[in-house]
Formats: structure tokens, C-alpha cells, sequence
């Protein structure tokens, strides 16, 4: 595992270089032996994607880490998901170039290399406009939507698929742009009870994901409010063909308000962001 390690990161130092990239993302969880000196022999950032954000000690304070969430994702599957939030903590901005490193965890080895022009790229980042996010959404709080997002897609509800939308940061004219279908199951409870990063709302969470309608976030994370019917809506022709009522509800009220959207996919379990009512990124269903 040490040589293919070895034999793989050289190659992609190598590669960085060439292209002049800003940073290298390595999926540590695949790498569970990193080559001694890597940390002090890049001429570029390097990113430690982990689901446990458990890194060697020789890289505390020599790289910046990126945690996703404990379920089994694809090998692009870990790329997007550590790009997008990389963006959203205003790690990455349109025109980096990012050479990035992924493989089987099981395996103890990285066995793949993406070379990525954020903004640019198709595969990850499905807008050909490129949009950042993160001036108008607290990145932790981005963070814990798309893994609570992608725990949802990998685990359903009580052995049944669950589908919903996040909509975070501009609740003020979301709430103008839609009405509550149920009574609102956060009113009364402070802010700090009703926040998303409170790690005892979780489950409550989850089991409100199986209603109708969305949940509204302030940009901080505070939950105003679940089963929110969405009524901004594109029209048919603006909008990318084979997704359903709940995408275009999602792409509809971030086209005319600040706001981003996060939408669970009931029948795919892919996971889609959408900024000023495109697609953003789209992630496929962990297994």
C-alpha cells in the first residue's frame, strides 16, 4: 500500500505542477498510510477530505481538512462533495485548478486522479455558470445539510426512501414566496434549540423529512419552519429535462431570491444543490 501511496501521490505532485494547481485533495480515508514528508513537500495547498477528521498529527497546522459524512460514497461522489463545500468555505473560487485523489477506503490505498477547473467542470459542478455561495450561507451550516442531505439518501426513514428540500439563507422573502402546509413545528423554541448544527435536533430532523414540503433556514442555520410549500416556479423550458415537481419548486425559489436549495431526490437518492435556479451540483445516491 506504501509504494501504490507513494507511486500515485508522486505522480499527482507531479501532475499539480504542471497544471499550476491551488491545492491537492487527497480522500484520507483511503490512504490510511500518507508517505512521510508529503506535508512539506508540496508547493501548493493540500486538503485532507475525511469522514472522521482524523488526520495524522504530522498535518495538523500544515494542511486544511474537509470533512463529508460517514456513509459510502462513489469515488466522484467524494470529489463533489469536498469541492462544493471547499467553495462554500470560500476555499476555492472559479478558475483554481485542483488535481484530486480518491479510491476504495477498504482498499487502504488511493487508486484514482481528477484534475478539476472549478467553475468549469461539467461533472462537478453542473452549472456552466459558476455561483458562489459562500458570501450568503455560513459554510458549517452548508456542511451539515449536505450530510445530513446524504444520510437521509443512504438510510431513508425507518427502511423507507425519503425525499425533501433544504432551503437555506433569505427565509424573508422565501416565506413571501411560499405558505405552511402543516403547523409549523419549530415555532416557540429558541434559537440555539432550532438550530441545525445542535447535534440533538438531528433526528427530529430526519423524522420531519418524511412530510411534505420544505424546511427554511436562516444563513446561521436557525430552522424557521418545515412543510413549506415552495410557490416560485420556473417554467418548463428554463429548466433541465427529467426531474420532477420538488426540483423545480427548489430551482424556482432560488432564481428569484439569494437563497440556496439542497434537494433529496425520493426516487434516485441523488443529492442536488441549486443556486440562482440552476443546478449547482448533483451527487449521487450513497450506498
Amino acid at each position: 500500500m506504501k509504494t501504490i501511496n507513494r507511486a500515485i501521490l508522486d505522480t499527482a505532485c507531479g501532475l499539480a505542477k504542471e497544471v499550476e494547481a491551488k491545492a491537492m485533495l487527497i480522500y484520507a480515508n483511503t490512504a490510511v498510510e500518507l508517505p512521510e514528508g508529503l506535508e512539506d513537500s508540496c508547493p501548493f495547498e493540500l486538503v485532507l477530505v475525511t469522514k472522521d477528521n482524523n488526520i495524522p498529527e504530522r498535518f495538523v497546522n500544515k494542511c486544511r481538512v474537509v470533512t463529508v459524512p460517514n456513509v459510502t460514497l462513489t469515488r466522484m461522489g467524494q470529489i463533489k462533495i469536498a469541492v462544493i463545500k471547499g467553495i462554500a468555505a470560500g476555499m476555492f473560487a472559479k478558475g483554481d485548478k485542483l488535481v484530486c485523489l480518491s479510491g476504495v477506503p477498504r482498499f487502504g490505498y488511493v487508486d484514482s486522479i481528477f484534475v478539476i477547473d472549478v467553475g468549469k467542470e461539467f461533472e462537478i459542478l453542473t452549472s456552466e455558470h459558476f455561483t458562489d455561495i459562500s458570501q450568503e450561507v455560513y459554510p458549517e451550516v452548508f456542511g451539515a445539510v449536505i450530510n445530513l442531505a446524504l444520510e437521509l439518501a443512504a438510510q431513508g426513514r425507518e427502511g423507507r426512501k425519503v425525499g425533501t428540500t433544504f432551503i437555506i439563507g433569505d427565509h424573508e422573502k422565501v416565506l413571501q414566496l411560499s405558505r405552511q402546509m402543516i403547523i409549523n413545528p419549530f415555532l416557540g423554541y429558541s434559537d440555539e434549540e432550532r438550530n441545525i448544527l445542535n447535534p440533538d435536533l438531528k433526528e427530529t430532523i430526519k423524522e420531519f423529512s418524511a412530510l411534505d414540503g420544505a424546511f427554511v433556514l436562516r444563513n446561521d442555520g436557525t430552522l424557521i419552519t418545515a412543510g413549506r410549500h415552495l410557490s416560485a416556479a420556473l417554467d418548463s423550458k428554463d429548466f433541465p429535462q427529467g426531474l420532477g415537481s420538488r426540483h423545480i419548486a427548489a430551482a424556482g425559489v432560488t432564481s428569484v431570491t439569494k437563497a440556496t436549495a439542497v434537494v433529496l431526490s425520493e426516487s434516485t437518492g441523488n443529492v442536488t444543490v441549486f443556486k440562482n435556479g440552476m443546478i449547482m451540483v448533483s451527487i449521487e445516491k450513497p450506498t
